[in-house]
């Protein structure tokens, strides 16, 4: 087996291992910076929902306040404002979903599901908790999803949500009676939860992955190349010459150049002592000629 290619295969062996090293340490690093990047999209997701919320409270709903008194009006509920607003926003990100999950609402459609229930109570449970991040299974697929808790720390929310009594009847007279009733200042009601496929940052990772890893094997390519350019004009090619002039002083050719020295590294040394030997090698077979 020639020299060339011992040292490929070496070369190969070990840039192999190294590739198959770096890949899965590289996979795992950016999957987890792909769900790092999903999270931090969705945490931005949901300040933008607060904000609603909070632009609903200070400026829409004062606005709307004298038509409230003889038609109910959604727009005014900062729930309402902050989902619809989401379900806007989805046309550019469809991925993702949002929902203030909770347990005794008045609108049916953000009665929380059993997950949802349980991250609430598990708000409830751990009053220092501010975020949960988790991972569901669904029939679709794994779910990555972000929640934060729904505290009432504003009276006025009382007024449509504390008894029967106090709500507006405009408000019964479009949700009824039976829900949304019997909340209290500083409770936690329900949660924040917007959720994302994990398919997603998956898909993101593995798109990263690949151009990484295609940008490091072609990068590999380029290193057996050029090393075995180096290794052919610097190592080679010099032994493959002093090979062919050995084997012509050892037939008797003593008119056969001599090895050419060029440099002071290895290759070099080595073509000198070569020299000198043919050279004392000529100069014996002459005393022995005469």
């Amino acid at each position: 087996m020639k020299l060339v290619v011992k040292f490929n295969l070496v070369l190969i062996a070990v840039l192999a291992l190294g590739l198959v090293l770096i890949g899965s340490l590289s996979y795992r690093i950016l999957q987890q910076n792909a769900r790092n990047e999903i999270v931090e999209r969705a945490g931005m997701m949901m300040e933008a929902a607060l904000a609603v919320r909070s632009y609903t409270v200070s400026e829409i709903r004062p606005l709307l306040a004298l038509q409230t008194k003889t038609t109910f009006l959604p727009q005014t509920v900062p729930a309402y404002a902050a989902t619809q607003a989401f379900a806007k926003l989805r046309k550019t990100h469809q991925e993702y979903t949002y929902k203030e999950a909770t347990l005794n609402p008045t609108n049916p459609r953000d009665r929380a599901a059993d997950w949802e229930a349980d991250i609430i109570q598990e708000f409830r449970n751990r009053a220092e908790t501010k975020e949960l991040i988790g991972v569901r299974e669904t029939p679709t697929g794994a779910t990555l999803y972000l929640a934060r808790p729904i505290k009432i720390t504003d009276g006025g929310c009382l007024v449509c949500h504390s008894t029967v009594e106090a709500a507006p009847k405009t408000m019964l007279a479009l949700y009824g009676e039976a829900n949304g009733f019997g909340w209290k200042l500083n409770e936690i009601v329900g949660a924040q939860v917007v959720s994302v496929p994990m398919s997603v940052p998956i898909a993101q990772a593995e798109r990263a992955f690949q151009t990484f890893m295609g940008s490091l094997v072609g990068v590999f390519l380029l290193i057996i190349v050029v090393l075995n350019i180096m290794l052919r004009l610097i190592v080679i090619n010099p032994v493959t010459r002093m090979s062919h002039i050995a084997d012509e002083v050892s037939r008797g050719q003593m008119d056969a150049p001599e090895f050419s020295e060029k440099g002071n590294d290895e290759i070099g040394l080595l073509g000198a002592s070569f020299n000198r030997m043919r050279r004392s090698l000529e100069k014996a077979m002459k005393m022995l000629g005469e």
